[in-house]
């Protein structure tokens, strides 16, 4: 950093350090530089412990643009039909039907029961 700082001291000791606005905003990029790379990182290690999954563009884009619900995305991308996952999940076919639909948004309990079923945490399967 070549850009010249003032050091405001307090009793002695330095308490703030005053830098040109550019270069303040330079630093604040650096920081937030850093902090992405450090997300990314942390991404990247849960991925190889398998504590997270990738999931293929197509998955992903249906998931934000919220045409279909979450639960049917991700029941299609299991492979499951809803009478498997009802089954997997102890649910009603209907059940799992309506909440496709939007005629239901099913309790807690049902939620973390097809969740647990679809290897999802129950907030991937609420929609926006």
């Amino acid at each position: 950093m070549n850009a010249p700082v003032q050091i405001i001291e307090k009793d002695g000791k330095p308490e703030y350090a005053v830098v040109p606005y550019e270069e303040f905003r330079r630093l604040l990029q650096l920081a937030e530089d850093a902090e992405d790379i450090r997300a990314a990182d942390a991404a990247r290690l849960e991925l190889q412990n398998g504590e997270d999954e990738s999931v293929p563009a197509d998955v992903a884009e249906q998931l934000l643009n919220g045409q279909q619900h979450p639960l049917r995305v991700w029941r299609e991308y299991r492979g499951f039909t809803q009478e498997v996952l009802a089954q997997m999940s102890g649910v009603g076919k209907s059940y799992i039907s309506q909440i496709e639909a939007g005629k239901k948004t099913g309790s807690a309990k049902v939620l973390r029961s097809i969740a647990k079923a679809l290897q999802v945490e129950v907030e991937d399967l609420l929609g926006a």
